[in-house]
């Protein structure tokens, strides 16, 4: 598996809308801000760990690296539920994100390469 998959892997559970009032003002999502997110690989082929930078805006998730689709979102409970996709390789990803600034969860891959983890996230701003 290509390292920019595992890589993504966090960015898909990280995504969400942007929040608005009745107003349709933009308020700050309660996830927004910089965020330190660890990949490990517990079963399969693929590298076994990862740690990569993203930046919560508004509820969705970027990352300055790599090439890859993002489907996914963070619930108001933090709850993540997500896939991400590179070609042919696909990722499901879920868990949560708490309110304490950390964030844990699993994620398999989809296809021929068959990996699966977990995800842990620490908010660093």
């Amino acid at each position: 598996m290509r390292p920019q998959i595992l890589a993504a892997i966090l960015l898909v559970g990280l995504t969400a809308p942007a929040s608005a009032t009745a107003k349709k003002v933009q308020v700050p999502h309660r996830y927004d801000g910089s965020w330190s997110i660890e990949v490990v690989t517990l079963e399969g082929p693929c590298d076994r760990a990862y740690r990569y930078g993203v930046q919560i805006r508004k509820g969705v998730a970027t990352y300055a690296g790599g090439d890859f689709s993002i489907d996914g979102r963070v619930a108001g409970n933090g709850s993540v539920r997500a896939v991400l996709s590179r070609g042919s390789d696909k990722a499901d990803v879920v868990g949560r994100l708490g309110r304490q600034g950390t964030g844990t969860g699993t994620w398999n891959t989809t296809g021929l390469i068959g990996c699966s983890g977990r995800w842990n996230a620490e908010r660093r701003g």
